[in-house]
């Protein structure tokens, strides 16, 4: 049976309507608190959650059915995604639950779920929950919560933070765009901690103004900024911070590949990569598996998705994973992707070879790469668009083993992702639009 609530990142929807309407999230509630219960002897729930407008109302239902179903919490108020899974494991708590929807606008909300590891609660139980909620929506829902957000929740997951960094900062200009989401008072006050300048970009959250325009969905922003202030670096969060993207004192990209591929070079020159292996998904461009393999690094894929790069990260016993949009987890000390923590790292690496952003990133060549999302109204199985498969069968013989293919539904909107990468822009650029043309023609978008 397929899961009908959870995608690959929780539940996500439009606050208010269903399944983020009033009946399914006190549902949601109930049921997460029986979870706990089962769970843990004196089950108690951490609540976090990002600058939405919706997410003190969201909270307030779930507590209800928390409460209803006699279970503890405790909420934390404004806090990164990885804050909350760390202080679910470091605390004495049965579950933490985020709401947020990442990097989506601020209309849509989310429920993800972490377990007491801090790791996210595995299919096979949120298949469960999911049984559990549909149960209990009928139910009609209790008056919501009244909030009391624990004042310096997060005090302990800064510190933290501060704990992995053994070096001052000071000297340092940094850009730090905050996608008005959960970072934006959290990066530039760790970053200061540490003795760094910071100039702040969209770290000034009203509810609605979450990603937009901003943040790592948009580090064209800061881009720009970090060559107008003249930093030495810039760092984009996306709304609750799990991933961050770069830019260079000269204004260039850097994104998840690059990182992946600085920081696990600099981990195997030290002896700290387990197995030469660096994770990555399906969707990391071709030229990070040519350059890691010129460090004698190995490079395993997954499936899209943070998560299932952190389940073949512990299959295998690898340090280092993430994905191309930002999301990168070092196993050894984060149960998920972490953008304070990346960012750390990142600096870490530069402080102690003494090099700059801009010489370490340039050792990765982008092969050309391009991405087209297709929005659609009633999703039917790929592999029955007979149009989209012969579309995508031409791509892959005319590249061989020059380029790649992929072709996939996201998880979290109704769209679908499109990715074809090869030595040529002009072909590759050819080969992306006839693959999404032929989705449109089929799924009428």
């Amino acid at each position: 049976m397929s899961r009908q609530l959870f995608g690959t990142d929780g539940i996500r929807g439009v606050a208010g309507k269903y399944p983020l309407d009033p009946q399914t999230v006190y549902a949601f509630g109930r049921a997460l608190g029986e979870w706990a219960i089962q769970h843990s002897p004196t089950p108690q729930v951490l609540i976090g959650m990002d600058t939405r407008e919706s997410g003190p109302g969201l909270a307030s239902q779930v507590t209800a059915g928390l409460r209803r179903a006699g279970v503890a919490y405790e909420v934390a108020g404004v806090l990164t995604t990885p804050g909350v899974a760390w202080l679910t494991r470091t605390g004495p708590f049965a579950a933490g639950l985020m709401i947020s929807a990442s990097h989506n606008p601020f209309k849509d909300n989310g429920l993800k779920i972490f377990a007491h590891s801090g790791y996210k609660v595995p299919d096979p139980e949120e298949l469960a929950l999911e049984k559990r909620i549909f149960a209990l929506a009928a139910e009609s829902p209790e008056k919501p919560d009244d909030l009391n957000p624990t004042s310096g929740a997060g005090t302990a997951y800064i510190d933290f933070l501060r704990s992995t960094f053994p070096h001052s900062l000071a000297g340092w200009k940094i850009v730090v765009d905050g996608g008005n989401g959960s970072a934006s008072t959290l990066a530039p006050g760790l970053l200061r901690a540490l003795g760094a300048e910071v100039v702040e970009l969209n770290c000034s959250p009203n509810g609605r103004n979450i990603n937009l325009d901003c943040g790592a969905l948009h580090i064209e922003k800061v881009q720009d900024a970090v060559v107008a202030h003249n930093a030495h670096l810039a760092v984009a969060f996306d709304g609750d911070a799990d991933r961050a993207m770069f830019a260079t004192a000269t204004g260039k990209k850097v994104d998840g590949d690059h990182v992946l591929l600085i920081c696990g070079a600099d981990a195997k020159s030290r002896g700290h990569l387990p197995g030469d292996t660096v994770v990555a998904t399906v969707m990391s461009n071709l030229g990070l598996a040519i350059a890691l393999k010129k460090h004698g690094i190995h490079l395993t894929r997954t499936a899209v998705g943070d998560k299932y790069v952190l389940e073949e990260m512990i299959r295998i016993g690898a340090a280092i994973g993430g994905e191309q949009s930002g999301h990168v987890i070092f196993h050894e000390q984060a149960t998920t992707g972490d953008g304070m923590l990346t960012t750390l790292r990142l600096l870490d690496v530069l402080v102690r070879q003494g090099a700059t952003l801009d010489a370490l990133a340039s050792q990765l060549h982008i092969l050309p790469q391009i991405l087209i999302n297709v929005r659609f109204e009633k999703k039917r199985p790929l592999e029955q668009l007979d149009n989209v498969q012969a579309a995508i069968r031409a791509c892959e013989a005319e590249f061989g083993e020059a380029g790649r293919v992929l072709v996939r539904f996201s998880g979290t909107e109704p769209l679908a992702r499109v990715m074809v990468e090869g030595t040529s822009h002009d072909r590759v650029g050819h080969h992306a639009q006839t693959i999404a043309d032929a989705i449109r023609h089929e799924l009428r978008a």
